[in-house]
Formats: structure tokens, C-alpha cells, sequence
């Protein structure tokens, strides 16, 4: 007997992903990009009544904000670097000869000034620094933007190059504490709106070394960080398809960020995972768009 054929496959075998012969990178269909659209805007209209500037960066970032945004103290593990060749004549022929023995010949790249961007909102914070104090009230951002972590994995929830739609809160603590209180309620009726199972649990992030642990479990006592999970690959493993986040001061700390009345500013970012969301949608009402409940159909393009 054959081996039941996994999501993945699946979702190779319909089109809607195209392999690319690396794990975690796929090109997506234009079905499945609909769909992306719809979750995309219905995302954003939940935001829509505070009024966010929308920005949107590209998927590389400045390497010295990177550097200075502390990613690497905690992530190293999941960081992207942009190299390029940067030699000489006979670096060339060297590389060449290199691609001829089909040897290793990316000894000769040289980091350039740009990252690969790991979440949307790590560029937006050194830009808002540079405008000086934040209005009263604070400022809201809409973002979106591809982002990158280095985790090879058959999991099609888990890719290595995906996109993230987040609402950034830059305020005063009680600010943006009332911000993320409303946004876990928000997060919650849109998953409700699209019929999925879903659990809302406190969550770390993944910190790497020895003091990894520790770290992850001050997040968790504070309650810094909540995810809204859903299962996609099978019914027993729970994938975060919204993440609900608390920083306190650390961005304001790191960049000069101010209050209008000069004190630290806090932040918060609440994110949505646009492919993972999309999976989940086709992992629980199928491939057939059209047999979709009305419902899910109406808040994703205003259909029914």
C-alpha cells in the first residue's frame, strides 16, 4: 500500500505551490495568491478605525540596524545575510574554476550593507526614531512585508521565506498595553469570521543559547507574547498563525524612541502569518474555493 500523501503534497499536487527544489521555498500559484489578497485586506480592515500610516519595506533591511536591534544576541540561528562578490580579476577566474570542479565557491562573497528582513516591523523602528518625539497618543503602522527565517523543514506552515502583515503600536505603556488587550479580541473574531478551530496560548519565542531558556521564560511570565494557534499540517500540531506582542521598552530603549512628553516609548506588534493563514484555510474547507462556507467567502472578498 502507498503512503497517504502528505499536505505538502498535496498542495504541490494542485498547483497551488511549485517546487523549487529547496525546503521551505516555493513559488505560489495565482489561486493562491487570490487568497493571500483577501486575508491580506481583511487583516487590515481590522485596523482600519485607528487610522496606521501604511508603510511597506521591501525583504532586506540596513545591516547596522539589524546589528543594533539585538536579533543576533537572540536569534541567531534564524538570521539571513546578504552576500555579493566583491573581488578582484582574479577572484573571478578563481570563481570560476571553482563553478567548473563544481566546488564550493562562496568563500569569495563578502557581506553587503543589506539583511534579510526577519519580521516586518524590525525596519520600521530606526525610521520612526529619526522623526523625533512620537505625537501624543502615540502612532500606529500598517506593514507588510516578506520576511525570512532559516528553518529548512517539509512543513509547508514552516517556510523559509513567507509574509507578514502586522499593526506596530508605538506609545505610551498604557497605550499600547490597551492596544494588544484590543487586538487579541480583534485577532480572535477574524479567525472566528473565517471558521477555523483555533487556541489562544502564552507563547515564547525561540531564543537560542544557554540562556535561551531563561529568557523564554521571563516572556512567558510577563505574558509579553500570545499566539493564536491553529492545526495545519495534521489535526494533533498546532501552527501560530497570529502572534499578539508585547516589547515594553526594548525598541524604544535601543532607539532613542520617545513620547511626546520624553519619556521611553513602549511597543507592540500584532502580526499575521498571510501564507500560514491561507494554509489553514484550505487545510479546513478544502481545495474547492467556490465550496467554501458563504461566510469565510464574504470576509475574504466580500462575496455571498
Amino acid at each position: 500500500m502507498s503512503e497517504p500523501r502528505t499536505f505538502l503534497q498535496e498542495l504541490l499536487d494542485a498547483g497551488l505551490f511549485i517546487d523549487t527544489g529547496v525546503k521551505g521555498l516555493y513559488a505560489r500559484s495565482g489561486a493562491f495568491e487570490h487568497l493571500i489578497s483577501g486575508i491580506d485586506s481583511a487583516f487590515a480592515a481590522l485596523g482600519a478605525p485607528e487610522r496606521p500610516e501604511v508603510v511597506r519595506f521591501p525583504p532586506g533591511m540596513n545591516r547596522r540596524h539589524f546589528e543594533k536591534s539585538g536579533y543576533l544576541k537572540s536569534f541567531p540561528q534564524l538570521a539571513g545575510t546578504v552576500h555579493a562578490f566583491c573581488g578582484s580579476h582574479h577572484d573571478h577566474q578563481d570563481l570560476l574554476g571553482k563553478l567548473a570542479e563544481d566546488e564550493d565557491w562562496t568563500g569569495g562573497q563578502a557581506a553587503t550593507d543589506v539583511v534579510l528582513t526577519p519580521a516586518a516591523c524590525y525596519p520600521l523602528y530606526p525610521v520612526v526614531a529619526q522623526r523625533g518625539p512620537l505625537p501624543k497618543g502615540g502612532a500606529t503602522f500598517d506593514l507588510q512585508s516578506y520576511c525570512f527565517r532559516h528553518e529548512p523543514s517539509d512543513d509547508p506552515a514552516r517556510m523559509q521565506l513567507f509574509r507578514m502583515h502586522e499593526i506596530v503600536r508605538l506609545g505610551a505603556s498604557d497605550e499600547v498595553v490597551e492596544f494588544r488587550a484590543a487586538w487579541l479580541e480583534r485577532g480572535q473574531a477574524l479567525i472566528n469570521r473565517l471558521e477555523l478551530p483555533f487556541t489562544l496560548d502564552l507563547a515564547n519565542d525561540p531564543f537560542f543559547g544557554r540562556g535561551g531558556k531563561l529568557m523564554a521564560a521571563g516572556q512567558r511570565s510577563q505574558q509579553l507574547k500570545f499566539e493564536l494557534l491553529v492545526p495545519i499540517r495534521n489535526d494533533d500540531q498546532l501552527t501560530a498563525c497570529l502572534s499578539f506582542n508585547y516589547h515594553q521598552d526594548h525598541f524604544g530603549e535601543t532607539w532613542g524612541l520617545r513620547t511626546h512628553d520624553g519619556d521611553v516609548a513602549h511597543t507592540a506588534c500584532i502580526g499575521v502569518g498571510l501564507e500560514r493563514t491561507a494554509l489553514a484555510l484550505i487545510r479546513h474547507h478544502g481545495f474547492d474555493v467556490s465550496a467554501w462556507p458563504t461566510g469565510v467567502r464574504r470576509t475574504l472578498w466580500g462575496e455571498g
